[in-house]
């Protein structure tokens, strides 16, 4: 459902990570960070546990990258198979990064920190991880991805219930705490709100203490705070001396291209992940910019096309194959050639599991987008197994593809997979086809009006009663 990115922050050999407001280039992730606050939607994610080495640095972490939720997964999975079965969620309403270095200690200060009980939590644990930028679908599906693995409905608690409950380290439990205080208090300063919050962590980690409880905890928010921060108070001097210095860019890595003698077959994704058993490989940096990729049993034709990635030493296989076999035919109701992707081939070990993937499609002249194909439900089930359940999973995040009427080895103008009625058009489509029936059958009323065309004489005999005893 949900590997790589500021995973590095943990420190070599105890595998610590360090609070988020002491982070020596903190300042460049805040530039790019704002440079994209309009486009982005994340959060940040802190980890630690009672447990050692539950997460590892990550070898291509970089500022300004994007956990996604499949990268997620890739943390919290081994954490949770292997760590406490007893899991802490702390959500907060609004948070995002620049809270922890506005208001966290500056310099190390922790008497001036609105995070004390966090930070000194976070330096006492055998194991911990900082993700200052979560995608907001990550941690939206966050308990739902817990529940999952540890097979437990997520109970609502607080400091009053804490105490009575008698937790087991055996037996998985998923405690969902809501910190009452949040970032929309009119009446309480940011750092009030904050502190108030760090209190109850602080106060449900003595709890489990006092219990000598193994636990693992993590920290995140609903949405971002968007609060504007002075950011000079981090680095010590004048916002102007900030600007000048350049945040590292996103490496954007070139498409994987089988040629002939001409580029014939293009084919990239933001992210490219695949599963077998339940764990997760990430193949991205392994295959996009790679010069020596294993493309054998590829070929192209006018009509056919097979692209092939093969992988070494994958899933304990000697080797694994990856091929997309497309098809490219005349449709005489359209008048024009049609390109699909009939299915995606996975082989190891002497075996071969099949996904079609007939809705992979588009015309020969264009290239073919969508955000999702994958087997994970929820993102579209592009990729559906002939036969389930299967033990492999796939990913792509991104992804685009071209088997045919390649030029100048660039993608072609993209044929995207999204509908032109969205849940929101046809919302409103709806909405203003009721209001136009109460418009027209208001109008309706009114004109069906008339005046009378009869009154009383007030003129004639009046009305006399007699009165009968």
């Amino acid at each position: 459902m949900m590997a790589a990115t500021a995973a590095g922050w943990a420190q070599a050999g105890t595998r610590r990570a360090p609070p988020p407001w002491q982070m020596p280039w903190l300042p460049l992730l805040l530039v790019a960070a704002a440079a994209t606050a309009a486009a982005e939607q994340q959060v940040p994610l802190v980890l630690w546990s009672s447990d050692r080495d539950l997460w590892a640095p990550a070898a291509d972490a970089h500022e300004g990258h994007i956990t996604s939720d499949m990268q997620l997964s890739n943390y919290l999975g081994p954490a949770l198979e292997l760590g406490p079965r007893n899991v802490l969620l702390f959500l907060q309403d609004k948070l995002s990064i620049e809270d922890f270095t506005a208001y966290g200690g500056v310099f190390g200060n922790k008497q001036d920190s609105a995070f004390s009980n966090l930070e000194n939590a976070l330096d006492l644990a055998p194991s911990s991880l900082v993700l200052p930028a979560v995608d907001w679908y990550a941690v939206s599906t966050l308990t739902t991805y817990l529940q999952e693995k540890l097979g437990a409905s997520p109970l609502h608690v607080d400091l009053a219930t804490l105490r009575e409950l008698k937790l087991n380290a055996s037996l998985p439990a998923l405690l969902l705490i809501r910190l009452p205080y949040t970032a929309s208090s009119g009446l309480m300063a940011p750092r009030e709100v904050l502190t108030g919050n760090d209190e109850v962590i602080g106060q449900v980690l003595s709890t489990l203490q006092a219990e000598d409880v193994p636990y693992t905890a993590a920290l995140t928010a609903v949405r971002p705070s968007r609060v504007t921060r002075d950011i000079s108070l981090v680095t010590g001097g004048p916002g102007r001396q900030l600007l000048q210095k350049r945040s590292t860019p996103v490496k954007i890595y070139p498409p994987v291209s089988f040629n002939d003698t001409d580029p014939r077959i293009l084919f990239w994704a933001q992210n490219f992940s695949v599963a077998f058993k339940d764990k997760w490989e990430d193949l991205t940096t392994i295959t996009f910019g790679i010069k020596d990729l294993n493309m054998s049993g590829s070929f192209w034709n006018d009509t056919d096309a097979r692209l092939s990635l093969t992988y070494d030493q994958l899933f304990s296989a000697s080797t694994v194959t990856f091929t997309f076999v497309l098809t490219n035919r005349f449709y005489p109701v359209s008048a024009r050639r049609w390109f699909t992707m009939e299915r995606l081939e996975v082989r190891s070990n002497g075996s071969v599991v099949y996904f079609n993937a007939s809705r992979v499609t588009a015309p020969s002249t264009y290239s073919f987008h969508c955000e999702y194909v994958s087997t994970v439900s929820g993102n579209g089930d592009l990729l559906v197994p002939r036969v389930q359940p299967s033990l492999w999973q796939i990913h792509l995040w991104d992804f685009q593809i071209q088997a045919f009427n390649v030029s100048n080895g660039e993608f072609s103008y993209a044929s995207d997979c999204a509908g032109f009625f969205s849940p929101g058009i046809w919302m409103g489509l709806l909405t203003s086809l009721f209001m136009l029936f109460i418009f027209t059958y208001g109008l309706h009323m009114i004109l069906s009006l008339k005046t009378m065309d009869r009154f009383d004489d007030h003129k004639g005999p009046s009305i006399s009663l007699t009165q009968i005893v």
